[in-house]
């Protein structure tokens, strides 16, 4: 691996580490009390958090994500940072499927013989996202009309120990998900690249083929196969035993959780994989 790509996956795990430290070790630490004669006094917690929540009333979704991010960025040691993590996402993830244009996407007006497919394929995005975030219900689209598409490069970490998969554009955080890893530390460590989709697997197993939407598929409603023959991320008939180590290797979601996944990021997606 080129030293500074390597040195930037270490830089990037370490801030998240520290990061979900914080969250999951769950540390109280009180903002410190400031002298009213000061001439420069922070805004307090309470008072961001009141502002989120009114420009979440008002629909200002951008407005309202910017303020839950200041909180998370600037208070992570206090005990409500996981509640503002999680309406953190939940935000970012209702402007990823809504039309609203953010600094992540572009205003893209369609041009004569453009299909979905070419859009994506040229934006490196997926079709389901776009049709998603357009309101779209057929792959029909008419030259002149203007779609919002996303542009940032999207990626995929997994936290082996904390049994954690957190999708990312860029540096930022969109969304954290339970998973389950590898029994016996099965769960190969590095980085890799998503090559395969597939909707409604068939598991081939040893000595059996299993149809898509038998009771005992184990690959549930979606596989991203990694450039790492036998491996992938995959949906699952067992949510029982999710945040647990407990596959063969393959990195295991809820099936609503995959597919929410497998519509978002396209074919070519890293996803790096550590301890």
């Amino acid at each position: 691996m080129d030293r500074k790509i390597a040195l930037g996956i270490i830089i990037g795990v370490a801030a998240i580490g520290l990061v979900f430290a914080a969250f999951f070790t769950g540390r109280s630490k009180q903002p410190v009390s400031v002298d009213s004669k000061k001439a420069v006094i922070p805004v307090s917690a309470s008072a961001i958090l009141a502002q989120a929540k009114d420009f979440e009333v008002k629909g200002n979704l951008l407005d309202a994500k910017t303020a839950y991010q200041k909180l998370v960025t600037e208070y992570p040691n206090l005990s409500d940072v996981m509640t503002w993590q999680r309406k953190l996402e939940e935000l970012t993830m209702k402007l990823l499927f809504s039309p609203v244009i953010t600094p992540k996407s572009i205003q893209y007006e369609i041009k004569p013989g453009d299909t979905l497919a070419r859009i994506a394929k040229d934006n490196k995005t997926t079709v389901e996202l776009i049709k998603r975030s357009n309101n779209l219900s057929s792959d029909n689209i008419v030259p002149g009309k203007k779609l919002k598409i996303w542009t940032a490069p999207l990626s995929i970490l997994v936290y082996k120990g904390q049994n954690i998969l957190i999708l990312k554009a860029d540096e930022e955080i969109i969304k954290t998900y339970i998973v389950s890893t590898g029994a016996n530390n099965s769960t190969p460590v590095g980085t890799y690249k998503i090559v395969t989709k597939l909707p409604n697997p068939t598991w081939f197993k040893a000595g059996a083929v299993v149809a898509s939407g038998s009771a005992d598929n184990q690959l549930g409603t979606r596989w991203l196969g990694f450039n790492l023959q036998g491996y992938g991320i995959h949906g699952t008939i067992d949510p029982q035993n999710l945040g647990k180590q407990v596959t063969q290797g393959c990195v295991r979601m809820a099936n609503a959780d995959v597919e929410e996944v497998f519509a978002i990021v396209p074919s070519g997606t890293t996803v790096t994989i550590v301890d």
